[in-house]
């Protein structure tokens, strides 16, 4: 079995958050609340469930709260003592502490998503042969340990998680006028769409560019796709993307009340 702990996950968090207003223009997306954590420290939490431990969080617009935020980490989520004479400073862990090694690493302020990975990439993949990348405002209950298996034992470039979304309209199914069955808001076993949990071999990398232009989802994966380098990992389970101000509200709603599916 592959192991997620050698595998780096790069997250992106770099964007506007325009569909946010007010509040995405104080603070990157990613760092709005869920419960009692940021929403990255959701998405990171996701990974680490299934084995992975290396994140590498590729930063833009507002870098210094993602910044301050790790930087602090232990102050934030601590008890400690400062010795104001000596500056000595001894934390007091009152919980456990993830044993995760995070790297955050600015990839510009205007640069989009392939832009930012290749960029993130080429400073910090280090020696790995594959690594996964995913955004600040995804949660799922996917089993990604069994999305990285599924990734190592084909021969593609590249695996996406494809997640199953309800259709927005009732199905009707009628004969002769006849309604003979309604079903609001069907799943469709056919129609997949992007979930946003991805896995590259080092070689795809060929196919992203650092120039500021480069977007994963309109030049990368098409590229890939075209290719026949993609493959995709089905998930029927729970998946948000937490895109606006509702969407925030519902999944902290769901964390307060102990029912998140991610949180299993």
């Amino acid at each position: 079995m592959p192991d997620p702990a050698a595998t780096p996950v790069f997250i992106l968090c770099g964007g506007l958050g325009s569909r946010l207003g007010e509040v995405g223009r104080q603070q990157p997306k990613a760092m709005l609340d869920i419960g009692d954590r940021p929403m990255l420290l959701h998405v990171m939490e996701c990974y680490a469930r299934h084995g992975f431990r290396r994140f590498v969080v590729c930063t833009g617009h507002r870098r210094e709260v993602i910044s301050g935020y790790f930087l602090n980490f232990h102050a934030i989520h601590a008890d400690f003592t400062v010795d104001l004479a000596t500056g000595a400073l001894h934390h007091h862990l009152t919980g456990s502490t993830p044993d995760w090694e995070v790297t955050v690493a600015h990839t510009g302020s205007g640069a989009m998503t392939g832009a930012r990975v290749a960029r993130a990439a080429a400073r910090h993949l280090g020696t790995a042969d594959h690594f996964a990348v995913t955004y600040g405002d995804g949660l799922t209950d996917a089993d990604l340990a069994a999305e990285l298996a599924f990734h190592h034992a084909h021969d593609g470039l590249a695996t996406m998680l494809g997640v199953g979304q309800p259709s927005p309209f009732g199905h009707v199914e009628v004969r002769d006028d006849v309604v003979l069955s309604f079903e609001e808001k069907p799943r469709r076993d056919d129609d997949w769409v992007n979930g946003g949990f991805f896995l590259f071999r080092r070689a795809a990398l060929e196919h992203f560019s650092t120039a500021s232009e480069c977007v994963l989802e309109q030049d990368v994966l098409p590229r890939l796709a075209r290719a026949g380098q993609l493959r995709l990992f089905r998930w029927a389970g729970f998946w948000s993307c937490v895109d606006t101000v509702p969407d925030q509200q519902r999944a902290a709603a769901l964390w307060e009340a102990g029912a998140a599916p991610w949180r299993r």
